[in-house]
């Protein structure tokens, strides 16, 4: 199924990092792990302004879309997530108060008329990873405004970073774009000093 705008409603994607010396590199697969690539996405290690590109092919010739910081080590960022030629698809930031105990997000996609947040499900889990992480499984949950479930990312007990992400239709029979999951599941792993 594809939505108006002529991308594809999926209802489940999965990230998987490879493990590179100066780059984290993730694969954005259609339906589960043995599904179709979508995307490949690569974010510089020790850069000043956070950004992950997500590309079309291995090779990397077509960015399809991607985010960035829009400042410099900020404690609250916020990133801009824009399509493959820099038009705005929305937004996210960490709430840093709120992170503190767990990590939370703050997520908008005005074309889709979403606003809503998310938050690690397990406060143990969370206060535990903050002081030692060897693979802990990490649930995120995110809502709208409204109570609706927007996406769910879960990482399994594994040594190489994998998230299985669900994106359940919303009453209306609306779901996230699944651009706008990819990059909360990046965020996830990569933002979080992983």
């Amino acid at each position: 199924m594809t939505s108006p705008d002529g991308l594809a409603v999926l209802d489940r994607i999965t990230l998987r990092q490879r493990i590179t010396m100066m780059v984290n590199r993730y694969e954005v697969r259609a339906g589960g792990a043995d599904g179709p690539m979508l995307a490949l996405a690569e974010q510089k290690r020790f850069a000043l302004k956070e950004s992950v590109t997500f590309y079309s092919d291995e090779a990397k010739t077509q960015p399809v879309f991607g985010f960035l910081a829009r400042n410099v080590m900020d404690l609250n960022a916020t990133y801009d997530i824009t399509d493959g030629a820099g038009q705005p698809i929305g937004l996210f930031r960490k709430d840093f108060g709120a992170s503190l105990l767990r990590s939370t997000w703050i997520v908008e996609v005005p074309g889709q008329g979403i606003t809503g947040r998310g938050q690690e499900r397990n406060a143990a889990v969370a206060f535990l990873r903050r002081f030692t992480d060897f693979g802990w499984p990490i649930h995120f949950d995110f809502t709208t405004d409204a109570g609706d479930p927007l996406i769910s990312i879960e990482r399994q007990w594994s040594l190489r970073d994998s998230y299985d992400c669900s994106l359940p239709a919303a009453s209306n029979g609306a779901r996230l774009d699944w651009r706008v999951g990819a990059c909360l599941a990046v965020a996830c792993d990569a933002l979080m000093g992983r």
